[in-house]
């Protein structure tokens, strides 16, 4: 099936791709698409830092491209101005290693940071004191509410969680025995999905409440392996409620779980939309990956050319519901975000 292909060419593309990324900066002058027939170059360019959790997580690899895509955009639009991005995450999640990038990042003189926080107490103090010097800062996917940071931008992760647990109900007929599979902790944005699913349980008579497993570090091997060590433990577990898609960026992830459970994860990325297209997820809650990084560049460019602030703090965008009937024609949209359109 040209699909099946398809996705294969994807997952081997993000998989190249991060080999490449071991927590070094890349930066890209997006001045060269601006000034591209042009006879004179631009006046301003806007540094902005762009730090996601990990360069081992697929989503954060849309996130990076929709950073660069609307850096070059912006370049074009903007008068006498352009952007730089510049891309600097850590190779595995790592807070610290996150908040050294920070202040260097502040150290070179950077305009702008964009920032998916894995663990917003940690960072929060290098975050203030770049908001004291004058750097706008925006978070996105993981927030870090108390650092001064002008915004926020990704979806509401409690509605996510509940959303994660209303469909996990609706193909468990509302009664069975729900286990919750969750990463880091500390990240807040986990925490708040976890809570999401928890509290949408006690909507259902029929599905006690749901017991929760973590994992660290946040890679497909770690989160597969918890996986079949918790449901080879419990065989009465009918129901998975994933808040992240971890154990689906990688292969037979789910042999002698799918056949006994139903599955409802977050992330419908090229590898987990597989799953669901052989049924072995039956459904798939989506996040603005791409919007990550674009939307959040293009909301510290307002504040610092045209000095516009968001309306609200909470920049809340709407999740996708994928299905294993929708999953085929929802993977079109990875040859855009991962620059394959």
């Amino acid at each position: 099936m040209r699909i099946h292909n398809t996705l294969l060419t994807l997952a081997s593309i993000s998989a190249l791709a991060l080999v490449g990324c071991s927590g070094s900066t890349d930066s890209k002058d997006a001045t060269d698409a601006a000034s591209s027939g042009s006879e004179s170059s631009s006046d301003m360019v806007y540094k902005i830092g762009v730090i996601a959790k990990s360069n081992s997580n697929p989503v954060f690899l849309a996130a990076k491209n929709g950073a660069f895509a609307a850096g070059e955009r912006l370049s074009e639009e903007l008068d006498g101005a352009s952007v730089e991005i510049l891309w600097q995450t850590p190779a595995m999640e790592d807070a610290q290693v996150q908040a050294q990038y920070v202040e260097t990042l502040v150290a070179s003189g950077v305009d702008g940071i964009a920032i998916s926080c894995t663990d917003a107490n940690l960072l929060t103090g290098a975050l203030k004191a770049a908001v004291d010097k004058g750097v706008i800062v925006v978070t996105f996917d993981s927030d870090a509410p108390e650092s001064g940071r002008m915004a926020y931008y990704g979806v509401d992760d409690f509605e996510a969680g509940k959303e994660v647990m209303k469909q996990l109900a609706g193909v468990m007929n509302n009664q069975g025995k729900v286990a919750v599979l969750t990463g880091n902790p500390a990240a807040t944005n986990l925490q708040a999905r976890v809570e999401g699913v928890l509290e949408q349980a006690k909507e259902y008579e029929g599905i006690a409440t749901p017991e929760v497993f973590s994992f660290m570090p946040e890679t497909a091997t770690e989160a597969a392996a918890k996986m079949q060590q918790v449901q080879t433990a419990n065989p009465d577990i009918t129901g998975w409620a994933l808040v992240g898609g971890w154990p689906l960026y990688t292969d037979n992830a789910l042999d002698g779980i799918y056949e006994n459970a139903k599955i409802a994860s977050m992330d419908p990325l090229p590898l987990p939309l597989e799953y669901a297209m052989k049924g072995q997820v039956q459904v798939l809650v989506g996040q603005p990956y791409f919007g990550w990084g674009e939307k959040s560049v293009e909301m510290i460019v307002e504040k610092l050319h045209y000095d516009r602030s968001p309306a609200s703090e909470m920049v809340i965008a709407d999740f996708d519901i994928v299905t294993s009937e929708s999953a085929e024609e929802f993977a079109k949209n990875w040859e855009t975000w991962l620059g394959e359109d």
